[in-house]
């Protein structure tokens, strides 16, 4: 596939996982929403979906969606290292794009909402307990599981009379949903679980910029943290894949 070809589905693909991802959780936080006070399961599902949603429409290039997974799989000998700078590319647009428009689907909340500076955990993700070396582990741990998963999950085989031999990612892009849902209940509390660089930076850069009504801090600070742990938990994936003997 053409560079030009995966920098425009994995532009779709992440667009699409960001206004879904970031729309639960505006639904969830702002008020004189439907979704209000639903609470972190929730999320959970929601963001769960918005992957199965992304990942299908991005699947003719691979449906990455994660700079993370991207470099697991180059790592793996997967992807070939001189697409994985179109991919994180691709990533970033689509994640920023997707983020504006969650903001746009939600204008009248955003404007409505009685704390307008605790909107930035719309967009991105934060700690409940501010430690940045464990929450690069937490950040490292819950992406390894997404990566790993990726690169380890027996696909589906055919036998020789054309019936299917079911492996654990028969289901396609729903397991991976599955996976990331299970991530964010079991794992995710500490950090918000970013698991994904594109995910937790582009919609913070949208944050920086959107007129928000007095928004707070993007906290840029610890804007690195979702960026590092994330790629350090697919490296680990991607290197467990090369000494495994699959």
């Amino acid at each position: 596939m053409s560079s030009g070809s995966i920098f425009v589905w994995e532009t779709l693909g992440t667009a699409i996982l960001i206004l879904l991802g970031a729309g639960v959780v505006a639904n969830v936080v702002l008020k004189d929403t439907l979704g209000n006070t639903g609470g972190w399961l929730l999320i959970n599902i929601g963001w769960g979906f918005a992957v199965f949603a992304g990942a299908s429409i991005a699947a003719p290039s691979g449906a990455h969606l994660n700079p993370a997974v991207t470099l697991g799989l180059a790592v793996a000998d997967k992807t070939p290292w001189d697409q994985v700078p179109v991919y994180f590319a691709g990533q970033m647009v689509g994640a920023f794009l997707g983020a504006v428009l969650a903001w746009l689907t939600y204008k009248a909340q955003f404007d409505a909402h009685d704390d307008p500076a605790g909107t930035r955990g719309i967009f991105c993700t934060g700690p409940t307990i501010p430690k940045a070396g464990w929450n690069v582990v937490t950040e490292v741990i819950g992406t390894f599981v997404l990566v790993a998963w990726v690169l380890l999950s027996p696909a589906a085989k055919e036998a020789a009379d054309g019936v299917p031999q079911l492996g654990n990612s028969a289901l396609g892009y729903a397991g991976v949903a599955f996976v990331v849902i299970g991530i964010g209940a079991s794992l995710g509390g500490p950090t918000g679980y970013a698991i994904n660089p594109a995910r937790d930076l582009a919609p913070r850069i949208a944050y920086a910029i959107l007129p928000i009504r007095d928004k707070g801090s993007a906290e840029w600070g610890y804007a690195w943290v979702p960026v590092v742990g994330p790629l350090l938990g697919g490296l680990l994936a991607g290197l467990l894949y090369l000494v495994l003997p699959v």
